[in-house]
């Protein structure tokens, strides 16, 4: 029987041999723009001065980006602009502008993260849309709510291993974008609230303080690295990669030197053009270009373990400060120039990429009889091949000239200036402003209510008090013992786990669960067809009113709000949202066992694994569904004293979050909210602003 065809063309025609994967390059300045266009990107990523997951880069001025984009544009290159931060509803206006402005720039696309901001962005701006792996998207259905939304490409979570990227391929209209190469977040992208709600600084807004680079105490007391991984490298497996039929390999690093984008560009570029495997010579030259002790290829192989973890040496750093630097962009476009100069015709020039992927005509004046000397063949070659600091070579020049003909050189070289601006322009398609636009965004119909539910990581550390406070309790689908009525999913469901949690999901409901907690786009169909009722958890990370809006029109019944917003930012939301008041916040869930790391398996196991970092502080690590690991704040959400605070901003709708309290625990919470009893001590909680 003949394999279905996969419903991307592009993907199909990677697959098929007949194109090369796009190679997407980091530019976090106009210098390590220029490096990646020397290292031979098909395209690159970069970001203005708002808006972007690397707001810390230098990033690019309004005139900068402009320039930028024909700059690249000029050699050929794609320009996707980074607009991957989560979106308030009082920025929604500026972050439209800041997206017309790049459209108008002549921007390829955007890389949006956040759902609401894509969708306002579909309705006014004519430009395609990829979804940022801060999206969270790891399956193939995903991609369908994702194209529902208007986006055309999903970049996939950085765990997504082989099998799972070929199912996301067979089956996505979506193109698929893959990181190759670059530095590895321990946390699914997306779900990290470490650097935000311990340090002030969040990696959802572009302030990532990399908390995950630091030591924190292994056993034995000894200060250890267990969330630093080792560098991505999918280098050795370029002819897998293509075969694969992914539309486009992303190399990481907006925050790395001019020098490393050149030279990583440029060995990748290298053996992409040869289809072949990176030896082990080349994978020493990427080593020296930058490493962390080597490279990974952990997730896409699924040797998932101790030895992806790395630090970068001193010795690695030495190497790296010995590149050799940056001096500008030293690369030519090959191109042919076809020149007509024949009597009673106007004079044209044809000038064309190598491959016909690009050309264009421009045309001159008739010329006239020649009174004196006419213009000769070589006059003309020579007012061609003057392309200065263009970024084109010549390798052809042909040449159709009739005798005695009179043509100035200044018009050969206007003629000449003409054709070179056309061919890197945008093919001639002016953008036109959008002008002004309707500034009421879509917002949730529905209103709060009262209501309040609960997560209960552990199903048998709930109190019999539990029961008639809350409306809901949640437990974990994988823990379900039937004394809730309602199942949280786990955080990731890749394709391959699918079958498991569609059994698992048969069997709560026919133990009792009525509700489902989802928090991931690319769960909602496993939910729907379970016939449970859809709830939305906190790692949909919702911050604004349309994203709000999308999860109703998805059939929603309620969902949690980000816990990064403010008391007064949640009060402009409204809808029939949530909001934490009470438990240890997840800050990380990995794909990587971390409890393993700094408990041993018995540790893990039970429970009670604890990441202690150098001042001593705690952050439990629970097991989580195919021993994935959640990491959880020190302190908890604590607001039983402050309800006057939650009923001035209309927070009526409540959710708990219990992890490593005890039944009795859990039962004293209750109560000290029932009774507004204020903290034993204020400075073990954390409050909503």
């Amino acid at each position: 029987m003949a394999e279905a065809a996969i419903p991307n063309p592009i993907a199909r025609d990677i697959r098929e041999g007949r194109r090369l994967p796009e190679l997407l390059c980091p530019a976090g300045s106009y210098r390590a723009l220029e490096a990646a266009i020397d290292g031979g990107a098909d395209a690159v990523y970069m970001g203005g001065v708002a808006f972007n997951a690397r707001i810390n880069a230098k990033n690019f001025t309004p005139e900068e980006l402009k320039r930028g984009i024909e700059l690249a544009h000029s050699y050929g290159a794609k320009v996707y602009i980074a607009a991957n931060t989560l979106i308030y509803d009082r920025e929604l206006d500026g972050f439209l502008r800041a997206a017309e402005y790049a459209y108008l720039c002549g921007a390829d696309a955007l890389i949006v993260a956040d759902i609401g901001a894509a969708c306002e962005i579909k309705r006014r701006i004519p430009i395609e849309l990829h979804a940022s792996t801060q999206l969270s998207g790891h399956n193939a259905y995903a991609s369908e709510e994702l194209a529902r939304a208007g986006f055309s490409r999903m970049v996939l979570a950085r765990e997504t291993g082989r099998e799972d990227i070929k199912r996301f391929v067979d089956t996505s209209v979506l193109e698929a974008e893959v990181f190759v190469h670059g530095a590895l977040c321990v946390c699914h992208s997306g779900q990290c609230l470490f650097s935000s709600l311990v340090g002030g600084r969040s990696g959802n807004r572009g302030e990532c303080a990399q908390p995950c680079r630091l030591p924190y105490r292994g056993r034995g007391g000894k200060q250890e690295y267990p969330l630093s991984l080792k560098d991505l490298s999918l280098a050795e497996h370029i002819p897998e990669l293509c075969a694969l039929g992914i539309s486009s390999l992303k190399i990481e690093g907006r925050m790395k030197s001019p020098e490393y984008v050149r030279d990583v560009t440029r060995i990748w570029r290298r053996l992409l053009d040869e289809r072949r495997a990176a030896s082990g010579e080349d994978m020493k030259e990427l080593e020296a270009v930058f490493s962390r002790g080597g490279f990974t290829d952990g997730y896409f192989t699924g040797r998932i373990g101790s030895r992806m973890l790395g630090v970068r040496s001193e010795a690695a750093k030495q190497v790296t400060r010995e590149l050799t630097p940056f001096e500008g962009i030293k690369r030519k476009i090959p191109i042919k120039m076809q020149m007509s100069v024949l009597k009673d015709t106007p004079v044209s020039l044809t000038v064309s990429l190598y491959g016909g992927s690009r050309s264009v005509t421009v045309q001159g004046d008739v010329p006239q009889a020649a009174r004196t000397a006419p213009i000769d063949e070589a006059t003309v070659k020579r007012s061609l091949l003057k392309l200065g600091d263009t970024p084109y070579v010549a390798e052809t020049v042909e040449i159709k000239l009739d005798g005695g003909l009179m043509l100035p050189v200044s018009a050969l070289n206007a003629l000449r200036r003409r054709a070179i601006e056309a061919l890197g322009s945008e093919n001639g398609h002016e953008r036109k402003p959008i002008g002004s636009w309707d500034k009421s965004f879509r917002q949730p119909m529905e209103k709060r209510g009262r209501m309040r539910s609960a997560m209960f990581y552990e199903p048998r550390e709930i109190p019999e008090s539990a029961y008639g406070f809350f409306d809901i309790i949640y437990t974990p689908l994988e823990k379900y013992i039937g004394n809730t009525n309602g199942v949280a999913f786990p955080p990731v469901i890749f394709d391959s786990e699918r079958q498991e949690i569609k059994q698992m999901l048969e069997e709560a409901k026919r133990m009792g669960a009525e509700h489902v907690l989802v928090g991931n786009l690319g769960h909602t169909d496993l939910a729907k067809e379970s016939g449970l009722r859809l709830h939305g958890d906190l790692r949909l990370n919702i911050c604004n009113g349309a994203s709000a809006a999308f999860l109703e029109e998805l059939g929603f019944e309620d969902y949690i709000l980000s816990p990064e917003l403010t008391s007064a930012q949640i009060r402009d939301i409204g809808g029939k949202s949530l909001t934490c008041v009470f438990g240890r916040v997840p800050l990380m869930v990995t794909e990587k066992c971390i409890g393993k790391e700094i408990g041993g398996c018995k540790t893990c196991e039970s429970g009670r694994a604890v990441l202690t970092d150098r001042k001593g502080i705690k952050f439990p690590v629970l097991r989580a569904y195919r021993h994935r690991s959640i990491i959880f704040n020190s302190v908890p959400f604590y607001m039983a004293d402050r309800a006057d605070v939650l009923a001035k901003n209309g927070i009526t709708m409540q959710h708990f979050i219990f992890t490593t309290e005890s039944a009795e625990e859990a039962a004293a919470v209750i109560d000290a909210y029932k009774k507004r009893i204020p903290p034993t001590d204020s400075a073990k909680v954390k409050r909503i602003k």
